[in-house]
């Protein structure tokens, strides 16, 4: 896809996954993630949560979508997706916001990997005891 159209910005982040959408108006339906069709970037129903915005705002067939994603794993890459499009969709439209909204697609979900502790094997896996 051509950079030098004019599209609308998004960003999402998700554990440590973070994701740059960009949105075209006057699309066919095209979804790349990092130069690859979605569908064959992501497998099983992650494709779906990525483009769920989309789905329920019915603009899947008029807009083109062009993402670029790191870190993280294809679940938290897919839910970064999802909330930049969102973002996105709602700079392109902001009659969208409240249908958006409901759905939850506007909520950075900000869980991310706790701290590992000293003298523990992990952020609270204790290491295991023994009596004798």
């Amino acid at each position: 896809m051509a950079a030098s159209r004019p599209f609308f910005y998004g960003l999402g982040k998700r554990k440590s996954a973070i994701a740059r959408v960009r949105l075209f108006q006057e699309g066919v339906g095209k979804v790349m993630v990092n130069d690859d069709a979605a569908g064959k970037y992501f497998f099983s129903t992650h494709t779906e949560n990525a483009l769920s915005p989309l789905a329920i705002t019915e603009q899947s067939k008029k807009v083109d979508i062009e993402a670029f994603v790191e870190g993280g794993g294809k679940v938290a890459q897919s839910d970064a997706i999802r909330l930049g499009i969102s973002r996105a969709l709602v700079l392109m439209d902001p009659a969208l916001r409240s249908m958006l909204k409901q759905a939850g697609f506007l909520r950075r979900d900000s869980r991310i990997k706790e701290r590992k502790k000293p003298g523990l094997h992990r952020a609270r896996r204790a290491p295991q005891f023994a009596k004798r």
